[in-house]
Formats: C-alpha cells, structure tokens, sequence
C-alpha cells in the first residue's frame, strides 16, 4: 500500500503554500488533453467521484476510449435506469476526464489510479481541474481559505459571479456554487456535512507525481515543477512534496534527480516518445 498522509497526521503540512498559490494557468494545450475556455462541467456535474470508481472497477487499465463508451451505455456499470441518463453519464465523465488513452492527461491519470487507493480523491480533482475551466477558478477560493474555515455553497456561488461577472444567472451560480462545494468535498478539500470546513485532503506519492506531470504537460520544468497551480492543490509545503515525489522516485514511477537546487524530473515510464519530444520542442 502507498504511504498516505491522512488530514489528522498532517501536523507537518500545516503551512502549505496556498494563500499565495499559483494562479490558474492559461493557453493550457490541448495535445495533451487539458480543456480551456468559457464552459465547463460543473454547471451541471460535480467530479462524480462515485462514478468514475465504478468505471474503473469495471475496465481494465487498458481500456480504449470505444471501451469505456461500451461500459457505460452498452453495460450499464454504472447501473443508470434510462438511456439518456447512460448518454449524459458518459458525456460528463467525457468531459471532466477524457477516458481516452491518446491524451497525455487522461492516460496517466488512469495509470497513477491503479497504484495509489488512499489519494485517489486527490488524483480525481488534479484530472477535473485539467479538464474543467470551471472547477480550475474555483480553485482560487479553496487555496485562498485557511484551514479549519467555513467554507460553503454560497461562497463558491459569489467565488464565480466575481471571476465572471454578468455571465451566470442567479440560478445557475446557485447550483455551480452547490456542485463545486461537492467537488471539492470529494477531494478532501473540504470536510463536514451541512457546514463544511477547509481541511487537507488525502496526499500520497503518485498525486504528487500527477500534480508535477500536470505541470511539466503545462510546460514547467525542473524546480519550477514544485511550485505550480498542480502543486499548490496537494496543499503542502514544497518540501513535503519533494519527499512524496522521493518516495515515488524509489518505486520506479518518476526519475527524481536533486543536488542543491539544481533539479531534474523525468517521466519515462508515463509520457510516451512522442510527447516528450512534443515537450522538448515547445520548451
């Protein structure tokens, strides 16, 4: 099993470097996978956390993009009554995740899946915010929000309506607010029933390993790998996330290179020849 650090062993991440997070990045590529402009998933979908655990359990690792497809409407695995419920099932998991191995973003997400258990909520947001616009803005408030704070629906509603103005309705910042409040639920972000508060979620080696491919995908490199909008959502000191990605250099997943502060981060067992040749010459 991975070693996690659950939110009550978290004593040493109770600084993170989130009131002064990066911000969101922009002209994410698209090659890769990541998903830009002005729509996005959550107004009408949370990351359905649920969901995507039962896609999984019922595919292989392997899986193509036809795979999924077939599982979902044709098999039923996530057991939806009607059709249509099957199709918007399938559009919104689409959406938030790619499920297609072609992209960079989805097919490592799905590779990092299948070794950790503990920081899958973690790894799950890290993919949806690549992926959702939406979700990504919201961000700023989760980063922005000291632990133990109160944090709700609403706040995410007025998050939304001041990075946007005039271009929700009421009704619609009302259920966006209610959905990223869940998302960000799911991910550990948040804790609680009906007040939820800021908390820590679940960390493991392979979600830092994600945040910093995430980054090297936006185009970072080397030490600036640990300081980045990916980074920032593991909610931990640099430091921590430079032992987490030790511990996974140790398991064969990155290669981890450090000598004073000249770093060095490869990732030839996730990214294929052709990206990291597409990396090289965007660099």
């Amino acid at each position: 099993m991975p070693r996690t650090v659950p939110p009550q062993d978290n004593a040493a991440l109770t600084a993170p470097n989130t009131l002064t997070a990066p911000a969101p990045p922009a002209g994410l590529p698209a090659r890769f996978g990541f998903r830009s402009g002005e729509r996005g998933t959550h107004a009408s979908r949370s990351i359905m956390l649920a969901d995507l655990d039962q896609l999984f359990t019922a595919t292989p690792a392997t899986a193509t993009h036809t795979d999924y497809h077939a599982a979902i409407q044709d098999e039923n695995v996530l057991g939806k009554r009607t059709a249509s419920t099957r199709l918007w099932s399938w559009k919104k998991l689409r959406e938030l995740y790619g499920l297609d191995p072609r992209l960079a973003v989805f097919r490592c997400f799905r590779q990092l899946w299948e070794f950790d258990s503990a920081g899958r909520p973690l790894l799950a947001v890290l993919c949806a915010c690549a992926r959702d616009p939406l979700l990504r803005t919201s961000a700023a408030l989760i980063l922005q929000t000291p632990l133990g704070s109160a944090l709700g629906s609403a706040d995410f509603a007025q998050a939304m309506a001041q990075a946007a103005p005039d271009r929700f309705s009421p009704q619609t910042l009302e259920a966006m607010g209610i959905r990223l409040a869940a998302s960000w639920t799911q991910s550990g972000h948040l804790a609680g029933g009906k007040t939820r508060q800021r908390a820590h979620p679940v960390l493991s080696p392979e979600a830092a390993v994600y945040a910093l491919l995430l980054g090297r995908l936006a185009g970072a490199r080397g030490q600036l790998l640990f300081s980045t909008f990916w980074t920032a959502l593991l909610d931990a000191p640099t430091e921590a996330v430079y032992d987490l990605a030790a511990v996974a250099s140790q398991r064969g997943r990155i290669d981890l290179r450090r000598v004073g502060s000249v770093v060095d981060v490869g990732f030839p067992r996730l990214l294929t020849p052709e990206e990291e040749v597409a990396l090289r010459e965007s660099s």
